[in-house]
């Protein structure tokens, strides 16, 4: 864009005035032809597409474009990016973005920008000579962390990998003024802040969230006033709907980040002429308001800019003849695309080695990172260690080979973690690649999105399985990329969560198991291994795979007897969905995982040759041909956890069997799992819950009776 001056007014720092600038014409009549296409889009869609049921939702833009376009035409650094939300279509648009693949996007047709997989305004696009536009969220907020992560990896491309093309590239995060008051929206502005990140908060106000004034999202309704005293973020404010003044706050922020200074957010004030989707007739608003948001409507400032800069009426009403036949093609040519195949519709939730995704993960750029293949045999002869200290092994080698791979959360730096598992690997691979993170979960993993999104391997910690709760909004947003975005886009991460009770107590806080839930989350795989040596194999499958995992380390195995193993060595590698055979045996299969596998063969060691024990190591996937095999031979199935028992997983693996091995069961399914309960602090208590081996004795006995 024509760089408009900036003459600082010292009284306002945020509000400087603005000099007046020649218009260069080329820039302009391109900002005016995509406002009046997006004017003719959301016309289009309003007066035919959805009365006629061809488009299910519209989600109107009007007086939120001017300043969209400006951004999206700003952002011309190779690897700038910008989340987005559902209001963000003119950005789009100056993205990139044509008119066929918006409105095959809310057509659902092939050729749209999700594959009909999404709704037609949630966006992702790969760079197209602007910014990459990250994966979109459908939550309010869940746009910002992942954006600070973006931001942070373009500083660890530039500092750990030397990649000084990076050097000046930025961030964007898009948002109304009512996902100010969102846990991710203050999450990454600490995130930002306090790392002097390279992003932009770019908030566009326009005085509600739905029907919600913004008095309710904030104090007076001001962000910019409850941010005053807010350090290391410049504060800008700004009419969004006057071209001049939106050109200057946006250059004003975009230089000043791309300059080193650290973040930027910029409040501009927008109107909105349309309610907040198709359904809203905005009847909480009365005409006062309505008539005054009409008097600011951008575009016809913006025609009566040009025309006072030499622009005739003709040339103004020529474009926008011409942008309304163009979007009239359009429209045509998107109703002439097929509908997606409906066999398509299971695609893309995991990754496929021979369709790799466009963007994200070190997949893309693989050639960059060149990792060792990984052996199926542990060696033979290691030290028996902990689980633990396998595990920090694990990492410690794996950091050493792939340069992208990032390890952080709380307490994980100086101190090593709460558990032990990162001990001394800040000191060896520095603060940039080993790092603490604020009190935040849906930070960490918002950023750890981000960061995987901008081609590296993050690793984030979470302290417990109850911890992870306040990030489940980036837990499932993250296993979905992949497929709504057909596979433009993918965030390869690797999160590990110790899990369950200790080998001194539990409480309701700490010692929640719950693995459940984690393999109910769609596009995750789920590792759960039992001992060191599984630990140190699924790991580095999880390091080196091309989905996000799920890597649980059960507490009372960490640092105990019933955890350690003989070190496989740095090259081992154990496949996902292979379950062990720890024990066998010819008139029973247990099937368990974690913490459980001991205490089924403290349970077992009576009964002799006649129960076998199967240990799944991976719920996501898990191996359902072993266990199929296991119970045809013995005739007999018990399913052993320390989950609850409604909807636990053994319920999956039960009715499997049921369905697959129903003629070969010789008595019905058994199960053993803790009662619906959380878990008491008190270990007298406890032993009333967490599955003892005493318990899964008395019930094998009573299988084995039947």
């Amino acid at each position: 864009m024509q760089h408009t001056p900036i003459v600082a007014d010292p009284a306002n720092r945020t509000r400087p005035r603005l000099a007046p600038a020649p218009i260069a014409a080329s820039d302009w009549r391109e900002v005016a032809r995509l406002l009046l296409t997006s004017r003719a889009l959301d016309q289009l869609e309003e007066d035919e597409l959805l009365p006629s049921g061809k488009i299910r939702y519209q989600f109107s833009a009007r007086g939120h474009e001017l300043a969209q376009i400006l951004l999206g035409l700003s952002l011309t650094h190779p690897h700038d990016a910008a989340t987005v939300y559902y209001r963000s279509r003119p950005f789009m648009l100056a993205s990139g973005l044509s008119a066929e693949e918006a409105l095959c996007s809310t057509m659902a047709r092939v050729g749209s920008m999700n594959g009909g997989r999404d709704i037609g305004t949630v966006f992702n696009m790969p760079a197209r000579g602007h910014g990459t536009v990250l994966p979109m969220t459908g939550d309010v907020g869940g746009q910002y962390t992942p954006a600070a992560g973006w931001a942070q990896a373009i500083r660890y491309r530039q500092h750990v990998l030397g990649e000084a093309e990076w050097q000046g590239a930025l961030a964007a995060a898009l948002g109304g003024d009512g996902s100010t008051a969102t846990a991710g929206f203050w999450a990454a502005l600490n995130m930002a802040a306090t790392l002097a990140l390279p992003m932009l908060f770019f908030i566009e106000d326009n005085g509600y969230a739905i029907s919600v004034p913004s008095t309710l999202q904030m104090p007076g309704g001001d962000i910019l006033a409850n941010l005053a005293a807010f350090g290391g973020t410049l504060l800008l404010d700004g009419d969004g709907a006057d071209p001049i003044e939106a050109l200057g706050r946006i250059e004003q922020a975009l230089a000043h980040i791309r300059s080193g200074s650290g973040p930027a957010l910029l409040r501009l004030r927008v109107p909105r002429l349309n309610g907040h989707s198709s359904a809203d007739s905005q009847s909480y608003k009365d005409t006062s308001v309505q008539a005054a948001e009409r008097e600011r409507d951008p575009l016809p400032r913006l025609r009566a800019l040009l025309l006072q800069h030499g622009w005739s009426a003709q040339q103004w009403d020529d474009l926008a003849t011409q942008v309304a036949a163009d979007v009239r093609r359009a429209a045509e040519r998107a109703h002439n695309q097929p509908e997606p195949d409906a066999h398509d519709s299971t695609r893309h939730v995991f990754f496929d080695p021979c369709c790799p995704q466009q963007a994200g993960g070190i997949q893309p750029e693989i050639l960059a990172v060149r990792l060792p293949l990984g052996v199926a045999e542990p060696q033979h002869g290691g030290a028996r260690v902990n689980m633990v200290d396998a595990i920090r092994q694990t990492l410690d080698c794996e950091l050493g080979l792939n340069p992208r791979m990032a390890v952080f959360g709380e307490d994980v730096g100086l101190k090593g973690g709460v558990h032990g598992a990162t001990r001394e690997l800040q000191a060896r691979y520095g603060a940039e690649r080993v790092f603490d993170t604020s009190l935040s979960e849906e930070g960490i993993v918002g950023r750890a999105v981000g960061m995987a999104l901008c081609g590296l391997l993050p690793v984030p910690e979470i302290q417990f399985r109850k911890y992870a709760d306040p990030a489940m909004e980036q837990l499932t947003d993250c296993g979905t990329i992949r497929w709504r975005t057909a596979n433009n886009f993918a965030a390869p991460v690797v999160v590990r969560i110790p899990i369950g009770f200790s080998k001194r107590s539990g409480d309701p806080w700490h010692s929640m198991s719950g693995e459940a839930i984690f393999a109910h989350t769609l596009g995750w795989r789920v590792a759960f291994p039992s001992n060191a040596a599984d630990a140190a194999g699924l790991l580095r499958a999880a390091l080196r795979g091309g989905d996000p995992v799920f890597f649980l380390e059960h507490r009372a195995l960490l640092d105990t007897a019933d955890g350690r193993a003989p070190y496989p060595g740095d090259d081992y590698l154990l496949p996902f969905g292979q379950a062990a055979l720890r024990q066998p045996g010819q008139l029973l299969t247990i099937v368990t995982w974690g913490a459980m596998v001991p205490r089924c063969i403290e349970a077992a060691a009576q009964f002799g040759g006649d129960v076998e024990i199967l240990d799944l190591r991976t719920l996501i996937p898990w191996d359902r041909a072993a266990v199929l095999d296991s119970v045809r031979k013995t005739g007999r199935c018990l399913v052993v956890h320390e989950d609850t028992w409604t909807a636990g997983f053994g319920a999956e693996v039960a009715a499997t069997v049921a369905h697959a091995a129903f003629a070969w069961l010789d008595a019905p399914i058994g199960r053993v799992a803790a009662p619906d309960c959380p878990v008491p602090y008190s270990a007298t208590l406890m032993s009333n819950i967490i599955p003892t081996a005493e318990l899964i004795r008395a019930k094998i006995e009573e299988v084995l009776a039947f």
